[in-house]
């Protein structure tokens, strides 16, 4: 970005180029792109406007389309290209096209100021009156020329010296030029051009109203002041005392006496014959230097045009190269694409990409049997879409992971009764850019059905356990208790929080940690798919002694999942009991 600095001294400012006053003394003109809006007049009256404002040497700078046609003595190409141009310093500041453009009027001056206004302009109307009397009556007949010839202002009266040429009106004083100054004024202009000074021819034989008069040529290159710089001052002056001579008038090589004066004007012939072969060969001399030069730049601009259409052929092989390797890439997106679409729609998942207004931008097959979707729906919201889900929150998840960039899965019904897990993750591109998100529709119907009718055998499981008037434990491949009747609670005066999730021999303050029972269910048990009838006795603290039979059974899951054991425990202390009682009064009663 452009720094404040920068920023704070460029004026911003509407302006109507047509019709406002112009700005002036300008460094450069940037106006690319407007001048192919209007109409040719428009376009010059622009143009004259620019001329007017720019300095001397000043750049235009035109669109690549706009070129300076019309004014092209009032410009200097510096970049034909990028259309870049300079104010050429031969020639006066163009003038405004219209009145339109000029600075509106200054208000009427009161009435006490108006006598005053009236004096000062009637005195600079008579200088002004005076100046050009004076011109008129001492100045000699001058004309001011460019560098190409074209007046550009004419003083006094040059008929004498010029007049039109035929074919089309065109104000050229090379091509105007009187027989007499056909050649010397082209030189004298050259000359002028290349010394910076005065040029002046004396004599120069100028053929009007059909007799030769001897004219003073003068061609001065202008250097002050700056508006008028690199223009040519050109004045034509009789020589006093030059009488004119017939055109038919020759000298004769035979005769042996020249009538008096005569020899002085052929000196003079002679010394300007002289001067023009010698401004000839010069001038020859510099079109050949010329031609040399413009030989070098075409052989130059040849070689670079080799060298150009050498670097198009490498350039167009280079193109060639990149469209083949663009098309390979185009082809090989196409069969990813492809590869892509045949994954999604085999993996049966009903996927739906968004953008990140939550737009559709893709979706499967499956999906449109839960989302009402046509491929016409890319680009819509999702809001905007019916669908086949008890699920009113879909567009409030989807907003809240594209903020939060954190993955959302949710179970949910359809209409229809079935369901799917619904999972909303970000949409990640490689350059790792959030672009979206990714919504999928897992169908977890079987699932759901396995879940209920495992949550219902294992219901009906328990509810036979917990029937069965003898204490049953169930425990995990690790020795831990999963469950436990109310039988086996009541049995042992334990609690289910001091029981379940714990090793069968930290229960009740391990008074479970019983050897043997330790080796039926560490030795004996992995070796078996059961047991039964295994007699333990053994005291436990707070109700004494008990003898019981334990019975297990492993049970074995499908699908490979963990084996559980079932414990089941009979209480025979009382039998025990009354058997050692029986016995024992037996043999009291043998003699």
């Amino acid at each position: 970005r452009i720094q404040k600095e920068i920023r704070d001294t460029v004026i911003f400012a509407p302006q109507n180029v047509l019709k406002d006053p112009p700005f002036t003394k300008l460094d450069i003109v940037a106006c690319r792109n407007l001048l192919i809006y209007v109409k040719p007049v428009a376009q010059e009256r622009l143009l004259s406007l620019f001329h007017y404002a720019l300095k001397p040497g000043g750049i235009l700078f035109l669109g690549s389309s706009e070129s300076i046609t019309g004014l092209s003595d009032h410009f200097a190409v510096m970049d034909k290209k990028w259309k870049i141009f300079a104010r050429k310093d031969a020639g006066t500041r163009h003038a405004l096209p219209d009145e339109s453009m000029s600075p509106p009027a200054r208000p009427e001056a009161s009435p006490i100021g108006a006598t005053d206004v009236a004096e000062r302009t009637r005195k600079q109307q008579l200088s002004t009156l005076l100046e050009k009397t004076l011109l008129t009556r001492y100045a000699p007949a001058s004309v001011i020329v460019n560098d190409r010839g074209d007046i550009l202002y004419i003083h006094g009266r040059t008929g004498d010296y010029l007049e039109p040429a035929t074919g089309q009106p065109r104000l050229n004083i090379l091509d105007m030029a009187r027989e007499g100054l056909r050649l010397e004024l082209p030189a004298a202009l050259r000359r002028a051009a290349r010394q910076n000074g005065e040029v002046v021819h004396e004599g120069v034989r100028v053929k009007t109203n059909g007799e030769f008069v001897s004219v003073r040529l003068a061609v001065t290159k202008l250097t002050v002041p700056k508006t008028v710089r690199g223009l040519f001052l050109v004045t034509f002056q009789a020589e006093s005392g030059a009488k004119p001579s017939a055109p038919g008038r020759k000298v004769s090589r035979h005769a042996t006496k020249s009538p008096p004066g005569h020899v002085p004007e052929l000196e003079r012939e002679l010394q300007y014959t002289k001067e023009r072969l010698q401004s000839t060969v010069e001038e020859l001399e510099t079109s050949n230097e010329e031609l040399k030069s413009a030989n070098e730049e075409l052989q130059s601009t040849n070689e670079e045009l080799e060298t150009s259409k050498e670097e198009l052929q490498s350039l167009n092989e280079e193109l060639q190269t990149v469209n083949t390797q663009l098309q390979v890439k185009v082809d090989d997106l196409a069969q990813a694409n492809d590869d892509m679409q045949n994954l999604l729609n085999s993996t049966a998942i009903a996927t739906i990409f968004l953008d990140q207004d939550l737009r559709i931008k893709r979706f499967t097959v499956e999906a449109t049997k839960l989302v009402k979707l046509i491929p016409s729906d890319i680009g819509r919201s999702i809001g905007d879409l019916t669908s086949n889900l008890n699920y009113d929150q879909l567009q409030t998840d989807a907003a809240e992971v594209l903020h939060k960039l954190m993955f959302k899965e949710k179970e949910v019904q359809t209409k229809d009764g079935d369901w799917r897990q619904v999972r909303i993750s970000p949409y990640r591109t490689t350059e790792n850019v959030i672009a979206g998100v990714v919504i999928t529709f897992v169908d977890i119907n079987r699932l759901k059905k396995a879940e209920l009718a495992t949550r219902q055998s294992r219901a009906y499981a328990e509810s036979i356990v917990a029937t069965v008037r003898e204490p049953l434990i169930v425990l995990d491949a690790d020795l831990r208790v999963v469950s436990a009747n109310h039988a086996f609670f009541r049995t042992f005066g334990v609690a289910p929080k001091e029981v379940e999730h714990r090793l069968i021999y930290e229960m009740g303050h391990r008074q479970w940690d019983i050897p043997k029972l330790r080796e039926l269910l560490e030795d004996i048990l992995p070796q078996n798919t059961a047991f039964e009838d295994f007699e333990v006795t053994h005291n436990f603290p707070g109700i004494g002694r008990k003898v019981m039979f334990l019975n297990a059974r492993r049970l074995a899951k499908d699908s490979g999942a963990a084996e559980m054991i079932l414990l089941a425990i009979e209480d025979v202390t009382v039998e025990r009991e009354a058997e050692q009682k029986s016995h024992g009064s037996r043999k009291d009663s043998v003699p």
